[in-house]
Formats: C-alpha cells, sequence, structure tokens
C-alpha cells in the first residue's frame, strides 16, 4: 500500500492549475451510454475514479480512445450484456459509487440494467432510494437480490412523469435525467439538484439533442426524444481542488495563483473562505491568495460563533468541509463545523486532534474549533486516509506541520486528485511517495 511523506512547515509559491470535475466527469461518462455515436470527452481527471469508470465501460464493450491527456473518445454501439453477469464486472462497479450512473442509461437505451451496490467513500449510510424511486416514477421496476448484493432494474418503456425528488441527490438527479431524456413525453423533475456537474451534464444532453429547460434551477423540465447523437464537450474544472488549493495556501502561510478556475461556477466557496479571514484576489478567471501570516474568523452579526455548514446548491458543497475544518484550526477565532450530509465525515478529527488541533467533536455531525493563530504548530504524526476528502485535509494539515508526517492509504487521494504530489512538489513542497 502507498504511502506519502510529507515534511511540513515550508511556504510555498507559485501557480497550481486544476484538473477537470471529477464528479461531472463520472457522471458525463455515464452518458456516453445513450447514444451509438461517438463523444468526445476533453478535460477528463485521470484519476482513479475515473480510469476506474472507464475500465467498467470498456468490459461492457464500450469502444474507448484516449488520443491525449485528459481527452477520451466513447463510442457504445454494442453492448455485451454477458459481461454483467462475471465476476470482474462486479468487482469493478463494487469499487466504484458513480458506477449506479450507468443505470439511468442502460434503462433509457436497453430496457434493462443491473449494478451491486457500489462502494466508494466510507463516510456513512449513501442511500440509493430517490434514484429508484425516480425510475420507478418513469416506469421502470427493480428488485433488489441481498445475497448478491445487486439491483437488478427493467422497463418495457419509460414515460415521462411528474416527480418531486425525496431529496436533491447529485448522483439520483443525473441518474433519473439521463433516464428521462430518451422516455416517451414530458418529465417534469422538482426538488433537483442544480450543481454545475448537473448544469454541465443537462448541456451536453442538450448538445446530443436531448430537449432539457429549467438548467440551473431545481426544476427541470425533459421533452423526451427517441434518439442521442454524439457531441463534444469539456469538463469544468474542479472546484473542490480549488477550494483544497485555498485552503492549503491559508494554512502553509503561502502565495499561491490558482489558475483558470472558472469563477462563476464557484458559488458561495470563495466567500465562504473569506468568512474564515482568507484574502483572495480575483484576477480575470484566476484567483490569486496572498501570503497571510494570520486570519481572523468572523463572527455572525449578533456576535454569536460563526457556524459552516453543508447545504444543497447553491449552498457549501459538503466535499469541502473537511478543508475548511483544517484552515479553521489555525485560525484565530472559534468556529462550528456543521457536517449535515454524512455521519461519518468527521471522524478523521481525532489524528488533527494528536497533531495538536484543538477541536471538539460534539456528535458524528458537528466539530467546534478552537482556532490557534499560528501560534502553536500542528506536530507531525501517523495517519491513514479514510476518504478522499479526509485524505486532502489530512495531506493539507502535514504540509503545515513541523516535522515529517506519513500518511497511508494514499489511494483514497488518489482517487479525487491526480498527481497532487507532483503538483505540489512544483511549487515548493516536499512530498515522496513510497510504495
Amino acid at each position: 500500500m502507498s504511502k506519502f511523506a510529507i515534511t511540513g512547515g515550508r511556504r510555498l509559491k507559485g501557480e497550481l492549475c486544476p484538473q477537470g470535475a471529477k464528479n461531472e466527469a463520472l457522471q458525463v461518462i455515464c452518458a456516453c451510454l445513450l447514444t451509438k455515436e461517438e463523444v468526445t470527452l476533453s478535460n477528463v481527471p485521470e484519476i482513479l475514479d475515473v480510469l476506474k469508470l472507464i475500465e467498467l465501460l470498456q468490459g461492457m464493450g464500450v469502444q474507448v480512445g484516449h488520443p491525449a491527456h485528459g481527452e477520451f473518445v466513447f463510442k457504445a454501439s454494442d453492448i455485451n450484456f454477458d459481461y454483467f453477469e462475471t465476476e470482474d464486472f462486479y468487482n469493478k462497479a463494487v469499487s466504484l459509487r458513480g458506477s449506479i450512473m450507468i443505470l439511468g442509461p442502460l434503462l433509457a437505451v436497453y430496457g434493462c440494467g443491473l449494478i451491486p451496490k457500489p462502494g466508494g467513500d466510507k463516510i456513512g449510510r449513501r442511500r440509493l432510494d430517490t434514484h429508484f424511486l425516480g425510475f420507478e416514477k418513469l416506469g421502470a421496476t427493480f428488485d433488489y437480490n441481498s445475497s448478491e448484493g445487486c439491483f437488478r432494474a427493467s422497463a418495457e418503456k419509460l414515460r415521462g412523469c411528474y416527480m418531486l425528488l425525496d431529496e436533491a441527490s447529485v448522483t439520483g438527479t443525473a441518474n433519473i435525467i439521463m433516464a428521462a431524456v430518451l422516455a416517451e413525453g414530458m418529465t417534469t423533475i422538482y426538488n433537483a439538484a442544480c450543481e454545475p456537474y448537473i448544469q454541465q451534464l443537462c448541456l451536453m444532453l442538450n448538445a446530443m439533442g436531448a430537449r432539457i429547460s429549467g438548467i440551473a434551477s431545481n426544476l427541470l423540465t425533459i421533452e423526451g426524444v427517441k434518439e442521442l447523437k454524439g457531441c463534444h464537450h469539456r469538463c469544468l474544472p474542479d472546484m473542490i481542488e480549488v477550494g483544497s488549493y485555498i485552503g492549503l495556501a491559508a494554512m502553509t502561510r503561502s502565495e499561491i495563483t490558482i489558475r483558470n478556475v472558472n469563477i462563476r461556477q464557484l458559488g458561495i466557496i470563495p466567500d465562504s473562505f473569506r468568512r474564515l479571514g482568507i484574502r483572495i484576489e480575483e484576477r480575470g478567471d484566476d484567483l490569486y491568495i496572498p501570503r497571510q501570516e494570520h486570519y481572523m474568523i468572523e463572527d455572525f452579526i449578533d456576535g454569536s460563533i460563526l457556524t459552516v455548514a453543508d447545504a444543497p446548491w447553491p449552498g457549501l458543497t459538503p466535499d469541502l468541509l473537511s478543508v475548511f475544518l483544517v484552515v479553521a484550526t489555525q485560525a484565530k477565532g472559534s468556529v462550528l463545523i456543521h457536517q449535515k450530509m454524512f455521519e461519518s465525515r468527521l471522524f478523521f478529527v481525532d489524528k488533527l486532534i494528536d497533531m495538536g488541533a484543538k477541536i471538539i467533536l460534539c456528535d458524528p455531525h458537528r466539530a467546534t474549533v478552537i482556532g490557534q493563530n499560528h501560534e502553536s504548530q500542528l506536530r507531525a504524526t501517523k495517519m491513514t486516509s479514510p476518504d478522499i476528502r479526509a485524505g486532502i485535509a489530512l495531506l493539507i494539515a502535514a504540509l503545515s506541520a513541523q516535522g515529517v508526517s506519513t500518511i497511508h492509504n494514499i489511494d483514497q487521494i488518489d482517487r479525487g486528485y491526480e498527481h497532487i504530489d507532483e503538483k505540489l512538489n512544483a511549487i515548493g513542497a516536499e512530498i515522496r511517495r513510497i510504495g
């Protein structure tokens, strides 16, 4: 198992360019199953989760070309349904939560599909009810075989309908959209997720011939069409990586420019960091974070302690709360971090407490952080990455700590961040990949 050895306490300086958005890439790759024509995707991050999904599609019979770094060409003209009964399919699909999004396209095009209960981050229960309730509204039936751990879905014909989603699930919304674009008639989805990833998926599908309106809102209207064609699509920069770099600059008291971030699609991420006292300048489509020796957390207007909480878009993405928590450990002031969505995502704070951070874990969803204003540096230690986002947060903590830290299970970090050690070493970090 690979690990990182990180020599902390170094000031970084230079430019970083974010990869393509992981969450968007997983959705648009699955959307390639909706047409038998070629689909070209660019700015695709070549990270473990994305590469696993591409391997899964190849096993299904999808032809995949790779003409350049970050560019892939897909042609799903001949799907091998025998592959779905193989151990190789089960093992690949179960290791990747994004694999659930092949089910919507398979239902739309072929009227049937199978998927094992997917894995992914160990951050608490992540239910799939929204996906299957949406499919049922469209006319599909499904069965869960508990002994096999597999969902099987089928539909003689999908028909459009009105549905109110039980939660604004991003992957659930994406899956239902992909099923609905080829359904007969009109589909209206209320309480739809409207993250930039969903917006990009809808724009791509419209370029393929779909008829989706209400993009960027939580009310989508989809007029079903008979078939879709190929297209070219470019993924957005990864806003989670952008936020991670902002946090890195603050924690290491570094001067960093983040290039080509697509500021309009970052939502409240920059302003949320500003509430922790971090200075961020917008320079065209770049973000410049100057070196700061100290940053002070704002209080609410009535003087009460600031709460940073996740919420459906355009609220703050839950994928960045781990980074906010780490950044707060060296701020001046206190903050309550409220992770509403996942009950296990804050459990990594025990590693930060071992490093000298002052954190009170109130319950599985809330942690109070008492910032140390860089007056007491974190200590180096040995850690294990439990998931992608906690992994990058621990890496940021290690880069700010005095001494050499070790992070095990870095495959979790590689699932979401492409060559993160090489990128950071290029601006002055000292990270060694071992194993």
